[in-house]
This record gives C-alpha cells, structure tokens and sequence, in this order.
C-alpha cells in the first residue's frame, strides 16, 4: 500500500483533536492526530501498545511519563506500551501528527485514562 501526500489528509474538528486513518495492517497501524490551536489529547495509556508521534507541520507540547519537551516538525517522539503520554497545541499555527501504533488498535480499546 503506497499513502500519497499524507499530511494532505489532515481532518480537523473544531470541537476536539481529528483523526484520519492512513494505513493499517495486522501489525501496526499510522493516521493523523490533528490540532487546533489549544486543542490536546490528555493524558492516556496504551496497553500493549508503542506508539510514534512523528511531527509533520506545527508545534506542540509532550510529555511522556516523567520527560516533557517541546517538539517541531521532524521530530519523533516514543510512548512505550505501559507509559502514559498527552500532546497539545498550544497554537498559534495547527499541528499535524503521524500516529504509529503497533498492534493496531482493536475494539476492545485498549487506551486508558492516565493515572495521576
């Protein structure tokens, strides 16, 4: 499966963060988390899944576990399986995010709110 211009595929909504979904296979899956100025994806953990934020356009704020950064386009981000990780944009521009999970995602959902 080739995914042409994927950034192009950007989907936003201006109530929460938007998704698009860009490819999935049985071992791993990528889309687009996209944001608003000051939009964010709180604090969460996925069990039994890594997941890769890779910055395409914008700027935003992250924190994985106990490290927090700023990140740019270019940079890659790792929340590990078990690790609690949120992102947010705090504007002025929009921020587009490549999301990698592997496993994909199932129905059973397997994100859960971070314990504070």
């Amino acid at each position: 499966m080739i995914v042409s211009k994927a950034a192009g595929r950007a989907a936003f909504n201006p109530e929460k963060m938007g998704k698009a979904s860009l490819a999935a296979g049985e071992h791993l899956y990528t889309g687009l988390n996209c944001f608003e100025p000051g939009q964010e994806h709180r604090a969460h953990v996925h069990a039994g899944q890594d997941k890769l934020y890779f910055v395409l356009e914008g700027s935003g704020e992250v924190v994985v576990g106990e490290e927090q950064g700023r990140v740019a386009p270019g940079d890659l981000v790792l929340a590990p399986a078990g690790v609690s990780h949120a992102l947010r944009n705090p504007g002025p521009q929009r921020l587009v995010v490549m999301v990698v999970l592997g496993p994909p995602p199932t129905t059973d959902s397997r994100r859960t709110p971070a314990r504070e």
